[in-house]
C-alpha cells in the first residue's frame, strides 16, 4: 500500500521539486520583480537618465573563440570546465532632457547560471534516450548548476519569519521584535522593556537603545494623553508610559527632535542632523510599513502595537512567542537565493553604469547605451559567489560542492536544510527536536558534532512551497470586504 502511493507521488514529482520550482518562479518572475524596483537610474550629468524595462534570457550558450556563440549542454560544460550560463538582456532606454530615446531595445548586462533541468536548461522535459544521447545519466534529479566544471548546490537557508511581530523574554527583560523585510532590504526593529518598565526602542544604524516617548514625538504622536490613549484599555501599559514620561527629557516634538538628531548625529550641524533623522526613521524604521513621511503615523502606531505585546508577556498576561515553531521559520530555496545574489548584483551593475556615465561625458564622448554596460560588472559576483560560496550579507557556505559519494548522498545534498546560527555556542533549543518538525524535517538525518541539528534534512515526501503574491491575497481580502487599517 504504502509503496504504491510512493510510486504515485514519485510519477509526477522529483525530490527536487522545490528547487526546481523556486528558480523557475526566479526567472519567470523575480528578475524581473529586482528590475522593477529600479525602473529609472538617475546619472550625474544633467539631463540624462537612464530607464530599465523587461529582462529576457535566451537558452544556455558559450563563447567559441573560432566560431562565435552556440548551444552547449550539461555534459559539455562539465568535461571543459565550463559555466553552463543564460545570457541575460535588459530594456535599457537612454532619456535626454525628458525625451526618451529608444536604440537599441536589449543590452547584453552578463550570464546568469542556469539551475539542470529547470525550464531554462537544455535538458528540460527530454525523454529518457534522448538524455542518455546528450550524454547525461536519465536518473540525474537536477537542482544543482555547473559552474566552471564543478557541480554546485545551493543549500536551503532556514530563518525567521519576515514582518512578523515576535515577543520573548531575554536576560530579565522582555523583547518585542520585527525583521522588518521590503524589497530585498532587512532591517531588525525592536522594543525592549526592562524589569522596572523602562521601553526603549532600537533600530538598524541607531546608537545605544532610543527613549521611546522620545521616539513617539518624533514621528508625530507627542501629547502625553494622546500617547495613553493608544494604549486603549491595557492599564499596566499605561503605567509602564506614566513612569516613562516621567523620564522623558522632551516635552514636545521639537524638543525630541533636537535631543534625538543630536544622538544620531553628534557635533553635526542641524541642517546635516535633521535630514539624517528623517532618512533613518523613513529608511531603516520599520520599512515593510512604509518609507515615506505619510506612513510615519502608522509605524507610531506598529511600535504601540509592539510595546502593548511587550508589557502583557512581561506581566504574564499572554505567553512569549516560540521561536523554534515552524511557523515562525521560513525556508529560503534557491530561487530566494539567487534573487538577493540577482538583486546584489544588479545594483553594482547600476553604479557601474553611473561611473561610466561621468567618464564618457568627461572625455567628451557620445553617450550610448551599449558603450555604457561592462558585462563583467553583474556576471563576476555572480560567478564569484557561486564559485566560493560566499552570499551577501555575510553569509558563508551556501554554494558547495555537490556530494557525488553515492546516489543516496546526492539526493540528500539537495534536500538540505542548514540554519544560520553559528555552531560554536551551544543553542540547546534551536537544536532540540521540535514538534512541528513532524512531516518536515528528518529526526534522524542530521550529522554529529558541531552542526548536528543545524544541518537538516527534508522529509521523503515534504515539499516547500515557493508562496504567492502579497497584491493577490490584499485584492482576494479586499473582495472579502476586509478593510485596510495599516
Amino acid at each position: 500500500m504504502v509503496k504504491g502511493l510512493l510510486d504515485v507521488y514519485f510519477r509526477d514529482n522529483t525530490l527536487v521539486k522545490q528547487q526546481l520550482d523556486s528558480y523557475n518562479k526566479f526567472v519567470t518572475v523575480g528578475m524581473q520583480d529586482v528590475v522593477n524596483r529600479t525602473t529609472k537610474i538617475t546619472t550625474n550629468v544633467e539631463g540624462f537618465e537612464l530607464r530599465l524595462g523587461k529582462v529576457r534570457l535566451e537558452p544556455p550558450r558559450f563563447y567559441e573563440v573560432k566560431g562565435g556563440y552556440r548551444s552547449i549542454m550539461p555534459s559539455e560544460a562539465r568535461l571543459r570546465n565550463l559555466t553552463y550560463a543564460s545570457p541575460v538582456f535588459l530594456e535599457i532606454v537612454p532619456i535626454f532632457n525628458s525625451m526618451e530615446r529608444p536604440v537599441y531595445s536589449d543590452v547584453f548586462i552578463g550570464e546568469l547560471p542556469v539551475m539542470v533541468k529547470s525550464k531554462l536548461c537544455s535538458l528540460h522535459q527530454l525523454s529518457k534516450d534522448d538524455l542518455i544521447t546528450a550524454g547525461e545519466d536519465p536518473n540525474d534529479p537536477g537542482g544543482y548548476f555547473i559552474v566552471n566544471g564543478s557541480e554546485k548546490v545551493l543549500v536551503s537557508v532556514e530563518d525567521l519569519v519576515p514582518n512578523r511581530l515576535m515577543v520573548t523574554d531575554e536576560n530579565g527583560s522582555t523583547v518585542a521584535k520585527i525583521f522588518s523585510t521590503r524589497q530585498g532590504f532587512r532591517a531588525r526593529c525592536v522594543i525592549e522593556r526592562n524589569h522596572e518598565g523602562v521601553l526603549t526602542v532600537e533600530f538598524p544604524s541607531t546608537p545605544a537603545p532610543l527613549p521611546f516617548i522620545q521616539v513617539m514625538r518624533v514621528l508625530g504622536i507627542e501629547r502625553n494623553a494622546d500617547i495613553l490613549d493608544a494604549f486603549g484599555k491595557n492599564e499596566l501599559a499605561k503605567n509602564d508610559i506614566l513612569l516613562n514620561i516621567e523620564m522623558e527629557e522632551s516635552k514636545n516634538r521639537e524638543e525630541a527632535i533636537e535631543l534625538l538628531s543630536k544622538r544620531l548625529s553628534p557635533g553635526q550641524p542641524q541642517e546635516y542632523r535633521l535630514t539624517r533623522l528623517e532618512n533613518l526613521i523613513d529608511s531603516y524604521m520599520l520599512p515593510h510599513v512604509g518609507t515615506d513621511k505619510a506612513d510615519r503615523k502608522r509605524k507610531a502606531e506598529f511600535l504601540i502595537r509592539m510595546a502593548n505585546r511587550a508589557v502583557l508577556v512581561a506581566n504574564k498576561k499572554i505567553q512569549q512567542d516560540d521561536k523554534d515553531h515552524y511557523a515562525n521559520k521560513r525556508v529560503k530555496l534557491a530561487g530566494d537565493l539567487m534573487q538577493e545574489l540577482f538583486n546584489y548584483a544588479l545594483q553594482f551593475l547600476i553604479k557601474d553604469m553611473v561611473y561610466q556615465v561621468s567618464r564618457a561625458d568627461a572625455r567628451g564622448r557620445r553617450l550610448q547605451v551599449h558603450t555604457l554596460v561592462r558585462q563583467d560588472a553583474m556576471a563576476d559576483r555572480i560567478r564569484y559567489a557561486m564559485a566560493t560560496g560566499n552570499w551577501i550579507a555575510g553569509q558563508t557556505g551556501i554554494s558547495q560542492l555537490l556530494d557525488r559519494t553515492s546516489y543516496l548522498a546526492t539526493l540528500s545534498h539537495l534536500r538540505r536544510v542548514v540554519s544560520p546560527l553559528s555552531k560554536k555556542h551551544p543553542h540547546f533549543k534551536a537544536r532540540d527536536l521540535h514538534g512541528t518538525h513532524w512531516g518536515k524535517l528528518c529526526p534522524n538525518e542530521t550529522p554529529e558534532g558541531p552542526s548536528c541539528s543545524l544541518v537538516k534534512n527534508l522529509s521523503l515526501m515534504a515539499e516547500v512551497s515557493t508562496g504567492v503574491s502579497e497584491d493577490e491575497l490584499l485584492a482576494l481580502l479586499k473582495n472579502f470586504g476586509v478593510k485596510d487599517d495599516r
